[in-house]
């Protein structure tokens, strides 16, 4: 049985649950006052806005150079894949994959699979409630990787300052590459995943 079954409303700030009035327009939780409602208020409209965006985004921050090298008077611009073969190029395989796991495969799951996960809910596609939430909790995991790139090219940048002989400067692929991970893991916020569970009779997941 789902909370809204048995008259209860969720608060999104503190979990607390409040008894359901109807009489009430507007209900506040009972223990931080904040604003509550059966589901969030656009939910699905939020998040394909904050999705659409992130992929046309994806765009590029693949394509722009992510980090430009100088040394000894010379740059060396590279994306994200041209970076992840110049690492392979200098034998350093576990780098190479870790850059190739966090900046290609992860963005890309998030974006495909956030896209599946709002289309199975609002087209009520037969796929069952807890795969969709085994989903949901699996891209709201490996969100928190997409970072370590930036976390990578920070740490250049600040490390690798020897004047003229040798500097990391990030290229514009990098803040593009920063805002799509970032409008990634709001799009995984604004999701109300009690959306799963509205369909779940019509999916026949009763065990």
């Amino acid at each position: 049985m789902r909370a809204i079954d048995a008259g209860l409303l969720v608060c999104h700030e503190c979990h607390h649950l409040n008894p359901q009035d109807s009489a009430l327009t507007k209900q506040y939780c009972a223990r931080c006052g904040a604003r509550v409602h059966a589901r969030r208020p656009n939910s699905l409209v939020r998040t394909w806005a904050l999705l659409i965006t992130a992929a046309i985004l994806y765009i590029p921050a693949n394509l722009l150079p992510i980090m430009t090298v100088n040394s000894l008077g010379k740059g060396q611009s590279d994306t994200i894949m041209s970076g992840v073969l110049t690492l392979l190029g200098h034998g350093m395989l576990p780098i190479a994959a870790v850059v190739f796991i966090a900046s290609i495969l992860v963005p890309t799951f998030k974006l495909v699979g956030l896209a599946l996960l709002l289309y199975s809910v609002q087209r009520h596609q037969p796929m069952s409630a807890r795969q969709r939430n085994l989903m949901y909790r699996f891209i709201e995991w490996i969100g928190r990787w997409s970072m370590l790139d930036i976390f990578v090219i920070a740490i250049l940048v600040a490390v690798v300052r020897f004047g003229n002989l040798a500097s990391i400067e990030p290229g514009p692929g990098a803040a593009a590459f920063a805002v799509v991970v970032i409008l990634t893991m709001l799009a995984a916020l604004t999701f109300d995943p009690r959306l799963i569970w509205d369909n779940t009779e019509s999916d026949n997941d009763h065990d």
